[in-house]
């Protein structure tokens, strides 16, 4: 289950990269813009400020984050990204950190490249920080007795569930589009009691949490500290260094 509250706490970290795809974006008049993946729709609303003539759809899986957004004033709505088809007037599809969360994603591009009229712009970014300690760590306590039978044969967020940024560019321009592809990472400087676990909880955690009762995620939790403490130890002044890659794709249909 998504948690809107875990996931903002960090909310101007996170947003940062919205905003740098964002910016990349040259629509200036689109008919519909669609925010796939819009969690709490506190960063939607952004979308609806630059285009507020256009017509702004909101989508996600989580129940719980498009309540939140609904909070806000968005017109959000549950759905499967996966199974999304863009109406023939979307000219902005955009999603922040969502697709990585849907298999075959690359395939999806394509096919919205291949759908949308000439001059529409596709918008993606997602996490590139799938070999970080972070997931490291995950995967090798999740591989741990008892663990191990409790989680069956989940597998964690392996290296590959993204593409690199190359075979991105070769898709979709191979798919009519011009392209804007490319990768940062950003050192997020954290602090709090064990930062990076309040981070990764919001997010990365998420499936690990949905199979455990509530007195084993909280001993898992309690496993993964020290592992966590390790990989990204508490700086003399306080500040926990949490470096994470992002892939950026920014993709206008040619006429």
């Amino acid at each position: 289950m998504w948690s809107p509250e875990t996931y903002l706490r960090f909310a101007d970290q996170r947003g940062r990269p919205f905003f740098d795809l964002l910016a990349r974006v040259g629509a200036e008049s689109p008919r519909r813009v669609v925010d796939l993946g819009c969690g709490p729709g506190n960063l939607t609303e952004h979308l609806v400020r630059r285009w507020p003539e256009a017509r702004v759809d909101a989508l996600d899986s989580s129940p719980e984050m498009v309540a939140a957004a609904r909070e806000r004033g968005i017109a959000a709505q549950v759905g499967d990204v996966a199974a999304y088809v863009p109406p023939p007037d979307t000219d902005v599809v955009f999603s922040n950190a969502a697709l990585q969360w849907v298999p075959g994603h690359a395939e999806l591009l394509v096919g919205w490249a291949e759908s949308l009229d000439p001059g529409a712009w596709i918008a993606v970014q997602v996490p590139g920080n799938f070999d970080a300690p972070s997931h490291v760590a995950i995967r090798a306590l999740a591989q741990r007795e008892p663990w191990s039978k409790l989680l069956g044969d989940f597998t964690f967020r392996r290296p590959d569930v993204v593409e690199t940024p190359f075979r991105y560019a070769e898709l979709l321009i191979g798919a009519g589009c011009d392209v804007d592809v490319w990768e940062t990472t950003y050192v997020h400087g954290l602090t709090g009691e064990n930062p990076v676990l309040t981070w990764i909880t919001g997010t990365a955690l998420t499936p690990v949490r949905d199979q455990l009762a509530d007195e084993q995620w909280q001993q898992f939790r309690a496993e993964l500290i020290p592992m966590l403490a390790a990989a990204y130890p508490v700086r003399p002044e306080g500040t926990t260094l949490f470096p994470f890659r992002r892939i950026f794709v920014v993709a206008q249909v040619r006429p």
